[in-house]
């Protein structure tokens, strides 16, 4: 595994993160018919909070983001992105792992969504995520704290 490390996101990096989105999210959006070059950009910026986003690095260069949003029950894991070149290299259940035991110490519920069919959701399932209910695009998960 690569070294890698995470760090406060700021606004200046939305448009890194809008970019690695529209990439990371293309195929399982035009495999569900959803897929709009302008939309899926767009989507992010409009709910890019830099207060509870991190960006994740390898050697010192953006390679992804992690957001982890407060909510009333649970926090939310959202926008968990990383360059194709870096996915399966143990990076992605790094940063998890290192969430996760936030919200375990804090005995947090975690919520998050997946789209239908993506290979993220393996990731989850191996991190202790159950389905929690499900419609034609997304699946919702949820993960109690260990």
């Amino acid at each position: 595994m690569a070294d890698w490390e995470i760090r406060p996101a700021s606004p200046a990096d939305v448009e890194a993160v809008a970019e690695l989105r529209a990439v990371v999210l293309r195929a399982d959006l035009e495999r569900l018919g959803r897929y709009d070059e302008h939309r899926v950009r767009q989507r992010l910026r409009d709910g890019f909070d830099p207060a509870y986003t991190w960006v994740i690095e390898v050697g010192g260069v953006f390679a992804g983001c992690v957001a982890l949003r407060p909510a009333n029950d649970a926090h939310w894991l959202e926008h968990f992105y990383l360059a194709p070149h870096l996915q399966g290299s143990g990076i992605g259940s790094g940063v998890l792992r290192e969430l996760l035991g936030w919200c375990d110490r804090d005995r947090v519920l975690v919520r998050l969504n997946v789209l239908q069919g993506s290979p993220a959701r393996s990731l989850y399932v191996r991190h202790g995520f159950t389905v929690e209910s499900e419609d034609p695009v997304d699946v919702y998960m949820v993960r109690k704290p260990a």
